[in-house]
């Protein structure tokens, strides 16, 4: 079925989202919306998709105009979205969670209308157990169970938010697989995506947003990676070299850590690792494995049940989060601003969190405000950070929200760092940007253990790479024995 979004323009109260953006699908293909975050495609979806109105523009579905009156009305059409965050009920069925939203007749023989489903799942490669519960399943069968219950309602346009957010490399893999075979049945598919060489492999044609626009169209035979990337921020990046030094002593040491979780009673389990002076290692997994309550453990934010953690020697497990800093540990928090940043603060305040104590910044427990100013300003400008210094944070982009946390974790050299998912959310040019203030970090000693969901991010910069599942450590590997299909079964939970 034909999509056209034309004119569509939508403002919010404090931003105008799209302006004036047209956007053309057509049956038979997988078409890839990419662009930073931000630039407008979510929002553009959520419109086709009956969520939001537009204030201006029109909705075009096979040839006739149209106007959702509720998503329901946009289902009804045949439009069918998966959203980032699942639309499930954990405690239902597959089978239960595909019987929502159905009106008419309900399937009454559960066994019959289960072997209907799974027949159905099996032809668009979409095996998943109809009677399992969904808080039983995989992040990547979850997906499966969404796209089936589009497939259920007939939907002939599909779209997907960020598909592959939270699969293994085997698990995205297969997601295309089945798109494709979707698309080659007629039907039309649009996934959202920021990661330039998914979208490469897996779309017929790319549109690229920017700001709100629709700044190109192309087919993806004819585009290279870069210059998809100089579409998506306005300007060329060159992304960072690592050139790692020769690792040196022991740093951290973490020894059979078991820390307990908030959903089960050990979200990590007996963790053996260590990080080298100029060493990045590496966690990978799929998210929800234990990587989080590791890295809060060994920030100080989350208790110990048992083991050890050392920095350069020092026992850590009872030393608060204080004691950590001064030992010279530094956290580059999950979620930047709720607990990296304080939002009502200006940015030169939030720059002097982990120092605002010591001399010269304080004198006598009073805070000397030039001191404080010159501190920013010489922060701001080794980053290269545009940022006035009297600024509220919470004005400031994500980008610029990271790098300013950055400024302030590695300004005084810190032993060691622990980053998770420092480039979540960030177009490819703030991304670069954090990559080097980490490999620069590298260059001068710093121990850094790099926890991220993007396997791509951890095979640029890891020197070894912890692969986590269910809360172990189930292998550590060299940079020489990187192997994406091996580490992807690894993150699945398979053997090395």
């Amino acid at each position: 079925m034909d999509v056209y979004l034309q004119d569509i323009r939508k403002a919010f109260p404090e931003t105008v989202a799209l302006h004036g953006v047209s956007f053309e699908a057509r049956p038979g293909e997988v078409h890839a919306l990419l662009g930073e975050n931000g630039a407008g495609k979510t929002t553009l979806m959520n419109i086709l998709a009956g969520l939001y109105q537009p204030d201006e523009g029109s909705i075009w579905l096979g040839g006739q105009r149209r106007r959702w009156r509720s998503p329901a009305h946009a289902i009804a059409a045949g439009i069918g979205m998966v959203h980032q965050h699942f639309k499930l009920v954990p405690p239902l069925t597959v089978h239960e969670n595909l019987l929502l939203g159905v009106r008419g007749p309900l399937w009454l023989h559960r066994r019959r209308d289960a072997a209907r489903v799974a027949s159905l799942a099996r032809e668009h490669g979409l095996d998943v157990d109809p009677l399992a519960r969904v808080w039983q399943l995989s992040m990547g069968e979850r997906q499966r169970v969404e796209l089936l219950r589009l497939i259920l309602r007939d939907a002939r346009v599909l779209v997907l938010d960020e598909p592959t957010s939270v699969l293994t490399p085997q698990e995205s893999q297969a997601l295309f697989a089945t798109l494709r075979s979707l698309a080659r049945s007629g039907r039309t598919v649009v996934f959202i995506s920021h990661k330039l060489e998914e979208v490469l492999r897996a779309a017929d044609r790319i549109t690229v947003m920017r700001g709100g626009r629709a700044i190109a169209t192309l087919r993806s035979q004819d585009a290279r990676a870069a210059d998809l990337a100089a579409l998506m921020v306005g300007r060329h990046v060159t992304p960072p070299q690592p050139s790692p030094p020769p690792p040196g002593a022991p740093v951290l040491e973490v020894d059979r850590l078991t820390v307990p979780g908030d959903r089960r009673p050990l979200a990590v389990r007996e963790v053996t690792l260590t990080v080298h002076a100029g060493e990045i290692v590496g966690v990978a997994g799929v998210a929800g494995n234990g990587q989080r309550e590791l890295a809060e453990a060994l920030a100080g934010l989350r208790p110990i049940a048992s083991g050890a953690v050392r920095l350069d020697g020092r026992p850590l497990e009872r030393a608060t989060v204080r004691d950590r800093i001064e030992a010279g540990l530094a956290l580059i928090p999950e979620d930047r601003l709720d607990v990296g940043l304080v939002g009502e603060m200006t940015a030169a305040d939030n720059l002097i969190l982990k120092s605002y104590r010591q001399p010269p910044l304080s004198r006598r427990g009073v805070l000397d405000p030039r001191a404080v100013r010159a501190r920013a300003r010489a922060a701001l400008g080794r980053f290269s950070l545009a940022v006035p210094a009297e600024a509220p944070v919470r004005l400031l982009s994500g980008g610029m929200l990271q790098r300013l946390l950055l400024a302030r974790e590695l300004a005084e050299a810190p032993r060691a760092v622990v980053a998770m998912s420092p480039t979540r959310g960030l177009d490819v040019g703030a991304a670069a940007d954090v990559h080097r203030a980490l490999l620069e970090a590298q260059s001068r000693g710093t121990a850094t253990l790099l926890l991220s969901e993007d396997l791509d991010e951890l095979l640029l910069l890891a020197d070894r790479l912890a692969v986590m599942y269910d809360g172990r450590i189930s292998a550590i590997l060299k940079r020489a024995e990187f192997d994406r299909p091996r580490i992807g079964l690894l993150m699945a939970g398979g053997a090395a």
